[in-house]
């Protein structure tokens, strides 16, 4: 198949946004497959809203990267544009973080394994080893990076040497039980992603499936979203939810909320992969 290309690009909104860069995609010898639009409204009459943009593009072959994002680089200037040219078919290169629970990885690994899932992972990081016969299973390396409070600076020090290593776009926490300090997180600010149970604030600390279960409720979910100092409050990209009743003991609702929480990170690292997530301030333009 001949490779294909996706633009993405935000900017403050304007006339003729989509036929300017429609037109530089045609002029460049490109044919639109797919192009998806919001404006993002706003209350500053002189500033007006903010535009998004996603146009899947085949340029009748093979094309230079760098080329077309040079090309593409005065129109972006022109109109203050903010902007992303990938090839859409380049596995999306994704670093997986884990502590001792395995079911985040597994998913994320046989998806890969069978094509279902445009990344590709070249290591696992985990603060424990428990995962490290897993992440062979797929022959995917492992990387053992203990924590503690004496080493927690270290450690962060040589998984951003490992991201430079590998060529790592995407860090995703796979129910890595750590905190990552401000630096780290401003570091991969956009690229990395994480997944929680979603009965935060209410159901705080150790056993919350025992917590949730005492409260009667009837809701198991699960958030992903990037990585930021606020921890569990950046932005949300996906989001799952499975209805439980009142006979469902503690360990089912756990094991509701384990399948929840793979399912909604594992479609929130797809929704990253194939470009279809834009930053917009505090929230995402999520584009299905």
């Amino acid at each position: 198949m001949s490779p294909t290309y996706v633009l993405t690009l935000s900017c403050p909104d304007r006339p003729g946004l989509v036929f300017a860069v429609t037109r530089w995609i045609a002029e460049a010898g490109g044919n639109i497959l797919d192009s998806q639009q919001y404006t993002d409204p706003s209350d500053d009459v002189v500033r007006g809203g903010e535009f998004f943009l996603r146009v899947h593009a085949d340029f009748g072959g093979p094309r230079d990267l760098q080329d077309l994002t040079a090309a593409f680089g005065p129109l972006a200037e022109e109109l203050a544009m903010r902007f992303r040219l990938v090839a859409a078919e380049q596995p999306l290169r994704t670093l997986v973080m884990v502590s001792r629970e395995g079911h985040c990885l597994n998913d994320l690994l046989y998806r890969q394994s069978t094509g279902s899932l445009n990344i590709e992972v070249p290591a696992v990081v985990g603060n424990h080893r428990d995962l490290e016969r897993l992440a062979a299973n797929y022959d995917v390396p492992f990387h053992h990076l203990p924590v503690t409070k004496d080493t927690k600076a270290e450690a962060e020090a040589r998984l951003l040497a490992l991201v430079d290593e590998l060529d790592v776009d995407l860090v995703v926490l796979a129910r890595y039980m750590q905190i990552l300090s401000d630096d780290l997180c401003r570091a991969l600010t956009g690229r990395a992603i994480n997944i929680h149970h979603s009965f935060l604030p209410s159901f705080k600390g150790a056993r919350p499936y025992h917590q949730a279960h005492d409260r009667g409720v009837k809701l198991i979910g699960a958030t992903a979203h990037y990585v930021t100092a606020d921890l569990d409050e950046g932005p949300i990209i996906e989001q799952g939810v499975q209805r439980v009743d009142h006979r469902q003991l503690p360990a089912d609702l756990a094991r509701v909320g384990r399948d929840v929480e793979a399912q909604t990170l594992s479609g929130a690292v797809r929704l990253h992969a194939e470009s279809r997530v834009l930053m917009n301030g505090p929230r995402t333009v999520v584009f299905g």
